[in-house]
């Protein structure tokens, strides 16, 4: 009898220890997902306010048609974007930042000092790059079956617009691109021209 007692003491024991770790484990789980989903939330809403704050930018200091139209663009889109994002994490109990990152300050500062072309050329470069990596990382979430449901259908949501901004940003900037190779080579023509014309009176 106190072997059998001992056995089924023993089993117990192990069945305890087993249902702990895999308590331990499914917590472990979910804090890993909320701090997933925390962590694209947060990206998201910093992402939000920097591109209306530089869309700010580019209606004051662009020269561009094109890239003033893109900028208000980027404030009214993204500025929906944000409400969007504020109600989800209204919802889910989700704390947002209130300002940008570091990174994106300093952008926004050194925009702040361009003007004319110079913005266009380095605001149209920006809004590539930043917008590659939100379109990289709204597809992320959106395929995520692990990620918050309403984040990930936010991310559904807002991916077409996203995917729209960048092929506008990457449009606008190769035909900046174009223009000034063509300006470019006008004057180079111009130049050869002259000097030709200057020869032939020369003689």
């Amino acid at each position: 009898m106190k072997s059998l007692a001992i056995v089924f003491l023993s089993l117990s024991m192990c069945c305890l220890a087993q249902n702990s770790d895999q308590s331990s484990a499914s917590t472990k789980g979910k804090k890993a997902g909320g701090s997933s989903d925390a962590q694209f939330a947060m990206k998201a809403a910093q992402g939000n306010m920097a591109e209306v704050a530089l869309g700010k930018l580019a209606t004051q200091n662009g020269q561009s048609d094109d890239v003033k139209k893109f900028g208000q663009r980027m404030i009214d889109d993204h500025g929906k974007a944000e409400q969007d994002l504020e109600g989800i994490a209204s919802k889910d109990n989700l704390t947002l930042p209130k300002k940008v990152n570091a990174q994106q300050k300093a952008e926004e500062q050194r925009l702040s000092k361009l003007n004319g072309a110079a913005f266009d050329r380095a605001y149209m470069r920006l809004m590539v790059q930043d917008h590659t990596k939100d379109v990289a990382e709204f597809r992320k979430e959106s395929n995520s079956s692990a990620a918050n449901s309403d984040l990930r259908d936010f991310a559904k949501r807002t991916y077409p617009t996203l995917q729209d901004h960048l092929t506008m940003a990457k449009s606008i900037k190769n035909a900046m691109g174009s223009k000034a190779k063509a300006t470019k080579s006008s004057k180079k023509n111009g130049t050869a021209a002259t000097t030709a014309s200057s020869g032939m009176l020369l003689i």
